[in-house]
């Protein structure tokens, strides 16, 4: 048990220590980075959106082709 409370007691001041030291070294402003990273969440959710949309469009010519009737030819 004070094997495991160490780890935790470790765990929270090191992430105290790191969290700080990030703030500190960080090299914009939190509304500029909040802002960049609003920017490029929102680029990647759209190309997120535009490959599921082609995905879905190959998907469904698939289906059409695999639901068109077969012609057999008698031998």
């Amino acid at each position: 048990m004070r094997k495991i409370f160490g780890f935790l007691i470790g765990t929270f001041v090191g992430g105290l220590v790191g969290g700080t030291i990030a703030l500190l070294l960080a090299p914009k402003s939190g509304e500029e980075l909040r802002g960049q990273i609003r920017q490029r969440g929102t680029g990647f959710f759209a190309e997120v959106k535009n490959a599921a949309d082609a995905r879905r469009l190959e998907l469904e010519d698939e289906l059409q082709r695999l639901r068109a009737p077969r012609i057999q030819l008698k031998d």
